[in-house]
């Protein structure tokens, strides 16, 4: 692994944990992990899925708005390889979709329809309680590698203690509202990125970038930015398209 990327390691570790504050955001959180995931693992997409107080499984927070559609389809299906990870409590892998249809009929052709040839899952537990899943996406069929996977779930580790970190400060009557709470905000914010999408003839995924960006520049949280671009009381500028970079220099940039 390379300097730059150790960097970037040791940095999303620390991004994650300072997110344990008083001014929580579950939302938030779950979309840095997804983001962060694709950035330091060789995956093309992640999808995080959260259990509410009835073992059912919800998607709160995906890298892009294809694998968003994925994810919403396998729980609609009820197949797929998040089901499998969170029932076991175990990794689930599939390394190549194209063979998988016995296994998923619906879920693995919708996978490979999408551009994903393989799919590794990650139990997002401590212990014996399992909270949740995140699945991993490549673009080409084929193992992941044992560093990458061990990444992944350390990942998922932090975001699991993260998670359960906040809900021992509330009652327990209060955990499933905060479910709930999550799900109506990430309701809120795909709504808000549809509006915000048509209106500045750009796609979901850059939609989703300009609410994130100018929830953090001004300091307020994304739900209230999404609130405002949906009842018109905000406009927020057209995004200004800058010439890709190298990507390692970037996180270098930055972190200076």
């Amino acid at each position: 692994m390379s300097t730059a990327v150790n960097r970037r390691v040791r940095a999303t570790f620390v991004e994650l944990a300072d997110t344990l504050v008083d001014d929580y955001d579950v939302i938030d959180f779950l979309d840095t992990l997804a983001q962060r995931v694709v950035e330091l693992l060789d995956v093309a997409a992640c999808g995080v899925l959260l259990a509410d107080h009835r073992g059912n499984l919800n998607l709160l927070a995906a890298s892009s708005q294809q694998s968003r559609l994925l994810e919403l389809f396998q729980l609609q299906s009820s197949q797929g390889p998040c089901l499998e990870c969170f029932r076991s409590g175990r990794s689930v892998q599939c390394d190549d979709l194209t063979k998988a249809d016995s296994r998923w009929p619906l879920f693995a052709p919708a996978s490979v329809a999408s551009g994903y040839a393989a799919v590794h899952a990650l139990p997002m537990r401590l212990r014996e309680e399992i909270i949740g899943a995140m699945n991993l996406f490549s673009a080409t069929p084929g193992p992941m590698t044992r560093d990458d996977l061990e990444l992944g779930q350390a990942l998922a580790d932090t975001a699991t203690i993260g998670i359960l970190h906040e809900r021992t400060v509330r009652r327990h009557e209060e955990v499933a509202d905060q479910l709930q709470a999550a799900l109506n905000s990430r309701i809120l914010i795909e709504q808000a990125k549809g509006v915000l999408a048509q209106r500045l003839d750009i796609t979901v995924d850059e939609a989703f970038t300009a609410l994130r960006g100018h929830a953090r520049s001004t300091n307020t949280k994304i739900t209230k930015i999404a609130g405002a671009v949906i009842d018109g009381s905000l406009r927020i500028p057209p995004l200004v398209r800058r010439p890709e970079r190298d990507h390692d220099a970037g996180t270098l940039d930055d972190e200076a």
